[in-house]
């Protein structure tokens, strides 16, 4: 059974597989139409272009069916928002679950250091169906023996350089790779990150940049 992945913007990332519909980190840089439709959400971490409490609250309102996985600060977060408890999943490295017919697995704890000054926050990355890895805000990497088929690349943030990205990308080695986490760029700056990765990497693995409208199927 296949599933179509399509990029909301920044880090968000929509699956759809058999009429299902699966959302990974619907930030604030996010589509505003990321979650229409969708019956489960993944958040990786508490930083607000991952997650606005108030706007994933207003659409668990609205959709009584959607689900939400996520690190306890973001489930604390949502319920101070005002969500449901029953509504709500608290995740932690190492479990297994069951999301809108997608299996995934919680990899890693800790968002990437930003600066000494300040506080590292709890970051869950998450292995969905066993082939597809988001890392949230980490260089987390899939658990061993596991071949991601898609790596959904951070490439630009306060916390990174991109000679990690590429790194990053060699260490995993995944089929393809998709660039996220670049909100923050230009259109040049995120052109001459699409030219460098592939250079630097030597071809490691397919290099992808998912355009608004435009889908990969796994």
């Amino acid at each position: 059974m296949s599933t179509t992945i399509s990029s909301l913007g920044h880090s968000c990332i929509r699956l759809e597989k058999d009429g299902h519909v699966l959302v990974l980190d619907p930030g604030g840089f996010s589509d505003p139409a990321a979650l229409d439709g969708a019956g489960a959400v993944l958040v990786t971490h508490e930083h607000v272009d991952h997650v606005v409490p108030d706007t994933l609250t207003a659409a668990l309102a609205a959709a009584p069916e959607l689900q939400v996985w996520a690190p306890g600060a973001v489930v604390d977060l949502l319920l101070a928002a005002g969500a449901s408890a029953d509504r709500l999943h608290a995740v932690t490295e190492g479990d297994v679950f069951t999301a809108e017919g997608f299996t995934v697995q919680a990899v890693g704890q800790r968002h990437a250091v930003i600066h000494p000054s300040i506080p590292v926050v709890a970051n869950v990355a998450y292995l969905v169906d066993g082939a597809l890895l988001h890392p949230g805000d980490s260089f987390t990497r899939p658990p061993a023996g596991v071949h991601v088929e898609v790596l959904l690349l951070p490439v630009s943030a306060p916390w990174m350089k991109l000679s990690e990205a590429a790194d990053y990308l060699q260490a995993v080695a995944p089929g393809i790779a998709v660039p996220i986490h670049d909100a923050i760029l230009s259109d040049a700056g995120r052109g001459l990150v699409d030219r460098v990765i592939p250079q630097v990497t030597g071809g490691v693995a397919q290099y992808r940049r998912l355009a608004a409208g435009e889908t990969l199927t796994l």
